[in-house]
């Protein structure tokens, strides 16, 4: 594989990455939680592999929880 076509795998990925968190901030969001940190490592789109990571961040205490709840929630059957 060329460097240009890691270049292309890499782009891609990062694209899916990107959509991923875009995703899953709008699903956070709908039940209240946000997780302000939420978003691409760059430094994991940087290597020679397409290792694209997601950066969930730090939050606190009461996100956590309300976090937990509608994991709770969910894994009981229930909406959240």
């Amino acid at each position: 594989m060329t460097t240009t076509d890691r270049r292309r795998v890499t782009a891609g990925r990062v694209r899916e990455a990107e959509e991923a968190v875009e995703r899953l901030r709008e699903g956070l969001a709908g039940v209240g939680i946000t997780l302000p940190s939420l978003r691409v490592d760059p430094v994991s789109c940087a290597g020679s592999g397409p290792a694209v990571l997601v950066e969930l961040g730090r939050c606190n205490l009461d996100t956590v929880r309300r976090l937990s709840g509608v994991l709770d929630g969910k894994a009981a059957g229930h909406g959240g």
